[in-house]
């Protein structure tokens, strides 16, 4: 993913959400952008997306590894990965 790229899916109930963390495996976790602050675990398949409604806790501890996984791997993505850590959860 670029580093200027952001990524939004509509879910069918809670509308528009945007991409908070990678998780792996196909796996990501997104938010809500307009309403109350939910999380997801959003799973990219052929025929849409599966959404799996997590706590904020759940969130935080996925994009933290995420951060970690990118400052281990020296990744360039890491200051934009930073950045959305702490718009979302600080």
């Amino acid at each position: 993913m670029g580093s200027n790229s952001e990524r939004y899916l509509n879910h069918p109930t809670f509308g528009m959400l945007y991409l908070v963390s990678p998780v792996g495996q196909g796996r990501d976790v997104y938010a809500t952008l307009y309403a109350q602050r939910m999380f997801f675990l959003v799973t990219l398949q052929p025929r849409g997306a599966e959404f799996e409604a997590i706590p904020y806790l759940d969130a935080r501890h996925h994009a933290d590894i995420n951060l970690k996984r990118c400052k281990r791997d020296a990744s360039p993505e890491l200051e934009r990965w930073r950045e959305l850590f702490k718009q979302t959860f600080i």
